[in-house]
């Protein structure tokens, strides 16, 4: 077996046992802001992308879904519904309107990261210490490779 085909087995095995990870996540887990929420996947993005950042404006928006302006105008008049976000002029370009989280948007955005944190902390207390900096020395090494990767998509 070559180095490269031993590679792509070992990242299609990691790729199965993310997978199956996340279907163990998704079982049996109690209350979650992400599953009571009652949003759609796509405007979930809008809120989780805008939680990156300060804000975006509706063609920002429509690239990084992959849709038309038109249908983020939508997504985005829901999400003002919800109180979720608002809309106001870009102080450089009023033609530009942006985006942006308000309190009870951003309040969201925190509860569901924490409530994933903590069924992933409630995971990591079952494993020994060796193994935990193990996996911390791991994790390190493929946060560098995101940044690098993150890196490379931006210049």
């Amino acid at each position: 077996m070559s180095v490269n085909d031993e590679r792509d087995r070992l990242i299609h095995r990691i790729g199965e046992l993310q997978h199956d990870l996340a279907r163990l996540f998704a079982q049996d887990r109690p209350p979650s802001p992400l599953f009571d929420s009652n949003l759609t996947m796509r405007q979930l993005k809008v809120v989780m992308l805008l939680s990156c950042q300060d804000s975006a404006s509706g063609q920002d928006l429509a690239h990084h879904l992959g849709v038309g302006l038109g249908t983020v105008t939508g997504i985005v008049d829901r999400l003002v519904g919800h109180g979720l976000v608002t809309r106001r002029e870009d102080p450089h370009d009023r033609r530009i309107r942006r985006v942006e989280l308000t309190p009870a948007g951003r309040t969201l955005t925190e509860q569901i990261t924490e409530a994933g944190l903590a069924d992933f902390r409630r995971l990591l207390q079952c494993l020994d210490t060796p193994t935990l900096h193990d996996l911390s020395n791991v994790m390190d090494k493929i946060q560098a490779a995101a940044r690098t990767l993150s890196t490379n998509k931006t210049t």
